[in-house]
């Protein structure tokens, strides 16, 4: 009998962090330090591993807020603030219990989190591994595949291919064409105005590519759809920002980033490591579970 392929968890660690420290009160430890990103990332991770118990694991984060997508849209999460003045100084402690915990942090200068994901799921499902994407973010559900699955955390929710399609009403390969023309309010990307998701669904059903879309938009007028002269107008108007949005959604899967899966083997933490950080931020409860040996190991 043979064993099933590794299973490889990547990890959208971006979100983790925004996630933790918008779920905490603001904390800080007697030196004055900001510390509730920290501890509710490390909490969220140390859940995660007590959880799934992943084999291999990686987590990826944003190295910057300037990315290629800014320059070919400069606007692009132009919407977006600045991050937080307390949660600046909690990002280098967040790679420091990374470390210590023996996860591999994975970043590019030039690069979203979701473009390092990407690369190396396409890299890895191409060579027979499983990958599991964790996040909810619906960008990453165009990567869905035979061997690719999301993990909402968050819900406790997996995302297949079936899920892709219930959500946008196509499948995972299409999830770009369809925000193509219905945006995307929280990155900023345009879209096409007055197309909805709903709209913009129905519309890749039928036509399955914008390329397709604008070359019969007399036909889109003549359709059954609701409202089809007023789509066919806003179509005729905004093809430009279509094909930009498209372009902007789709997640790069050629990274310069070169990873084998056997250097993201979970070895367990460094327990010495993890305590000199819990000391030093003062998480009492964590240095209780670490000393008491029950925090989440493989």
């Amino acid at each position: 009998m043979t064993n099933p392929p590794p299973c490889v968890y990547l990890v959208d660690g971006s979100s983790y962090i925004f996630r933790a420290f918008f779920a905490l009160p603001p904390l800080t430890n007697s030196a004055g330090l900001p510390t509730q990103a920290i501890l509710g990332f490390t909490t969220m991770t140390l859940k995660f591993l007590k959880t799934y118990k992943p084999e291999y694991l990686a987590v990826a984060l944003d190295a910057g807020k300037e990315t290629f997508r800014n320059q070919i849209y400069q606007a692009y999460k132009g919407n977006r603030p600045e991050a937080p003045p307390q949660l600046i100084p909690q990002f280098p402690y967040i790679r420091k219990v990374l470390k210590a915990m023996s996860v591999v942090v994975l970043e590019l200068e030039g690069f979203e989190a979701d473009d390092i994901i990407a690369t190396l799921a396409k890299d890895f499902s191409a060579r027979g591994l499983s990958v599991v994407i964790v996040s909810g973010d619906k960008d990453l559900m165009q990567l869905v595949g035979e061997k690719v699955k999301l993990l909402d955390t968050a819900k406790e929710k997996w995302i297949d291919a079936a899920a892709v399609k219930e959500k946008f009403g196509v499948a995972p390969e299409k999830v770009t064409e369809v925000m193509g023309l219905m945006g995307d309010a929280i990155d900023n990307i345009p879209g096409v105005k007055g197309i909805g998701e709903k709209t913009a669904s129905a519309l890749i059903q039928r036509y399955e590519s914008l390329e397709n879309l604008f070359a019969h938009l007399d036909d889109v007028e003549k359709s059954d759809l609701k409202g089809a002269r007023r789509i066919r107008n806003a179509l005729a108007d905004r093809k430009e920002e279509a094909l930009l949005s498209r372009e902007l959604a789709t997640v790069r899967t050629d990274v310069p980033i070169q990873v084998e899966p056997e250097q993201l083997r979970c070895r367990g933490p460094e327990k010495e490591k993890l305590r000199e950080l819990f000391s030093e931020l003062e998480f009492t409860q964590l240095l209780k579970a670490l000393e008491a040996d029950n925090l989440a190991a493989n």
